[in-house]
């Protein structure tokens, strides 16, 4: 099966130089969005920004989506390329878990956002929120991390 991904003409045009740029391009886009988006609303959550109401944040969640489903299907046209590979590597294996536990985790956030931001507006704080958040932070982070070492470390394996 990961022989034939591999063969598939969408595999070959993503490992050639246009498609693996184009694909990579979009997923550090992606990576970026999800991550700048999400770390302002934690700064806000934790003090900074205080100009910006916190029912106003709940209109970033639609970019941090659309950023998120562009992450995916960029790293799913990245992966086909050499599935064996990645599949070898545990690294990738670790940053899938963090993805996966990152993108519950960031759904739970933004709901609760979205359902508690007039509240905090009204008592002017968040606790739960400032929670959540930090974890959603923390676990985008280690998914960027993950990526990047998936990257690094999967390079020194082919030495």
């Amino acid at each position: 099966m990961l022989n034939w991904l591999e063969t598939t003409s969408y595999a070959e045009w993503a490992g050639q130089s246009w498609g693996w740029a184009l694909a990579l391009t979009i997923h550090a886009f992606g990576t970026a969005t999800v991550v700048g988006l999400t770390f302002i609303i934690g700064l806000r959550l934790f003090g900074l920004f205080g100009t910006i109401p916190y029912t106003s944040m709940n209109k970033l969640v639609p970019f941090i989506w659309f950023a998120a489903a562009c992450q995916i299907l960029s790293g799913v046209t990245l992966w086909i390329t050499k599935p064996g590979q990645y599949l070898a590597d545990g690294m990738f294996e670790v940053k899938i878990t963090f993805l996966i536990i990152a993108l519950v985790v960031t759904r739970v956030f933004q709901t609760t956002m979205t359902r508690e931001a007039a509240g905090w507006e009204a008592k002017g704080v968040s606790s739960r929120g400032r929670k959540l958040v930090a974890a959603t932070c923390l676990l985008w982070a280690a998914v960027t991390i993950g990526g990047r070492l998936t990257a690094y470390l999967g390079s020194l394996y082919l030495r």
